[in-house]
């Protein structure tokens, strides 16, 4: 149970905050910039993954399982919001034909 934080340990904890970092503002850029429903939906994904890397890492290198422990909630979150997402993406395209969100400006009063 130990060897796994000093394996983390190894790589140093400014690297992970840069991968981090990149992976969040990737998944912005696609939040930003597409248009399609379910590109957005994964960018969105992206970016909970980066902050769960980046929990997970500062837990290591705490030694602490807070992180990790809340990383948990995170990922059950997730997989809620992905049940949820991807229903509600199924229903907008069964009844628009298209999964554009541009289009959907028609369901405003």
């Amino acid at each position: 149970m130990n060897e796994i934080p000093e394996v983390i340990r190894t790589i140093p904890l400014n690297l992970y905050l840069y991968f981090s970092t990149a992976l969040f503002i990737i998944g912005v850029i696609g939040v930003l910039t597409r248009r399609n429903a379910i590109i957005i939906f994964m960018c969105v994904e992206l970016m909970l993954n980066s902050v769960n890397l980046l929990l997970t890492a500062f837990s290591a290198y705490r030694s602490d399982p807070n992180g990790q422990i809340f990383v948990f909630f995170i990922m059950a979150v997730a997989a809620a919001e992905v049940a949820v997402g991807l229903a509600i993406i199924v229903m907008i395209y069964r009844n628009l034909r298209t999964t554009d969100i541009n289009f959907l400006n028609k369901l405003k009063w």
